[in-house]
């Protein structure tokens, strides 16, 4: 099964600093139908004006992902580490026992466009870490490339979250087409966060989200240039204290 979630169907969010579209329910936008896909909690859509962003605020017993498509961010957080993410790369902040932090836009001038993804971690009050990464668009060009994975994954080159979820990004040129299996217990979120493909022959446009359940291989053919995102989830959690 194959349910998309067209552009028009996010909540969006209007400020004059930040343009935003929620998939999940979040900050006063609240839908008891959208809380969560598995363990993904918050799925963001964020775009940011120049010299603005979010000051220092609390987080706790969460695994953040930032992936950065056009811009730069700027991070701080109460443990010491910064730094500025820029297009193409991930930070994966595990919020844990409890982090502050504020992220802005690095840039006087230019916009800054980023999706923010929470995934629920395995077990609460772990010690809070961050990390940063930069993946090229060769890296990604048709296929997908894993760049956050779990814990005990043995892919040394993805960042590491604290959950049995794994990310992928990939980059299309027209007409390449890719695949990817789902095991046992397994389902996906995909979002095309610019172009057009079709996934098992369902057409998916810019901001068209698909949540993917009972499917064993997912067929991507570009339509044109295409930017994606994969998530890939278990079917059941669970969290420890």
């Amino acid at each position: 099964m194959i349910q998309t979630i067209k552009a028009n169907e996010h909540y969006k969010s209007e400020m004059d600093w930040l343009s935003t579209y929620y998939h999940f329910s979040f900050a006063d936008y609240f839908d008891p139908q959208k809380m969560n896909y598995g363990p993904l909690r918050v799925f963001n859509d964020d775009t940011i004006q120049p010299s603005t962003g979010f000051d220092f605020h609390p987080h706790n017993d969460m695994e953040i992902i930032t992936y950065v498509i056009d811009g730069e961010l700027e991070h701080q957080d109460s443990h010491g580490n910064q730094g500025v993410i820029r297009s193409g790369e991930i930070q994966v902040m595990t919020a844990g026992s409890g982090i502050m932090h504020s992220e802005h836009n690095h840039s006087n001038e230019k916009p800054l466009h980023l999706l923010q993804m929470w995934v629920v971690p395995d077990k609460k009050g772990l010690e809070p870490s961050w990390q940063q990464r930069e993946f090229s668009k060769e890296q990604r060009l048709d296929k997908l490339l894993q760049v956050v994975s779990p814990l005990d994954s043995n892919n040394n080159s993805a960042l590491k979250i604290h959950q049995n979820t794994s990310f992928y990004v990939s980059s299309l040129r027209p007409g390449s087409e890719i695949s990817h299996e789902l095991t046992s217990g397994r389902k996906a979120y995909v979002f095309v966060i610019d172009g057009q493909i079709r996934i098992n022959d369902v057409s998916m446009q810019t901001r068209d989200a698909a949540k993917v359940e009972g499917e064993s291989k997912l067929t991507i053919k570009s339509e044109k240039q295409t930017e994606l995102i994969l998530v890939d989830l278990p079917e059941k959690y669970a969290v420890k204290n």
